[in-house]
C-alpha cells in the first residue's frame, strides 16, 4: 500500500520546488519517525537524508552547486 507525499524542497541557494512523490505507508512512518527523532520538518528531514548519502558516496551536485556538510550526529551545515 502506498501513501502519496509532497514535499516542498528549499535550498538557501537555489529556487524551492515542489516534489510530489509517493512511497510506501512503512517508509512513510519511518521517515516521520526519523523527523521527531531528530527534531526536523519533513522537507530538511530529507535534504539531510538525500545530501548526507550523496555526500558519503561521492556524488556531485550536476548542476556544480556544493553540497552542504554533514556534521557529527547527522545534522547539516549550512
Amino acid at each position: 500500500m502506498c501513501c502519496k507525499v509532497q514535499y516542498i524542497v528549499s535550498m538557501s541557494d537555489e529556487k524551492t520546488i515542489r516534489l510530489s512523490f509517493q512511497v510506501a505507508m512503512k517508509t512513510k512512518r519511518l521517515l516521520y519517525a526519523a523527523t521527531q527523532h531528530e527534531h526536523r520538518s519533513l522537507t530538511n528531514m530529507l535534504e539531510v537524508l538525500v545530501e548526507g548519502f550523496c555526500a558519503r558516496n561521492n556524488i556531485e551536485d550536476p548542476e556544480g552547486m556544493p553540497l552542504r556538510g554533514i556534521k557529527r550526529g547527522g545534522r547539516a551545515n549550512g
